[in-house]
């Protein structure tokens, strides 16, 4: 019994240890770097996701996370950073920040873009101190099954978000939120 309380201790050790070097702003990116890395996350979801490059062309911007890491056993996190671009320019700079709790275990990175559709989504950004996903504008998951049936004229709502690249390993059942914040580059 001692044993497994130590294992799980030191599981949980490994994963706090993981995940806290993911939040430490002193290794973010720099300004040039999100830049390069955006573009390229942009480029790699247009190629696997047709409806996503077809997104591109109907917002008024996009909020691209190049890189998030996640890692977690019972409490978890997440962290990345991203840019926003409107216009074809960078308009901004946000962190995007998850907590879980629940049944989880494992690590794992991906990326991932919300395309705002409408000038409500784009300028809440702004208007807010931040960006709690599942308050203000509505944003909508896009799945392969949605992406089928996703075309210009059923686009109604306020925020598409593709998660992509996913690496890694993680499972879970848990309750988690996640806040995009402005940062400054």
């Amino acid at each position: 019994m001692k044993i497994r309380t130590l294992c799980f201790a030191l599981l949980a050790a490994v994963t706090f240890s993981m995940t806290v070097p993911a939040v430490n702003p002193s290794q973010a990116a720099t300004a040039e770097d999100l830049n390069k890395d955006a573009d390229q996350a942009l480029q790699t979801l247009y190629r696997t996701s047709p409806t996503a490059e077809m997104l591109s062309h109907k917002a008024h911007a996009i909020l691209v996370f190049p890189s998030i890491v996640k890692a977690g056993l019972i409490f978890g996190g997440a962290y990345g950073e991203g840019v926003l671009k409107k216009g074809g320019s960078n308009a901004g700079y946000y962190n995007s920040f998850t907590g879980s709790w629940g049944l989880q275990a494992g690590a794992q990175a991906y990326s991932y873009a919300v395309f705002l559709m409408t000038d409500k989504a784009a300028s809440y950004l702004d208007r807010s101190d931040g960006w709690e996903l599942g308050v203000g504008p509505t944003v909508v998951l896009v799945d392969q099954g949605l992406a089928k049936n996703l075309s210009s004229s059923t686009l109604k709502d306020d925020a598409y978000a593709f998660i992509f690249s996913q690496q890694g390993l993680m499972a879970g059942l848990t309750i988690e939120g996640t806040k995009i914040t402005r940062i400054k580059r």
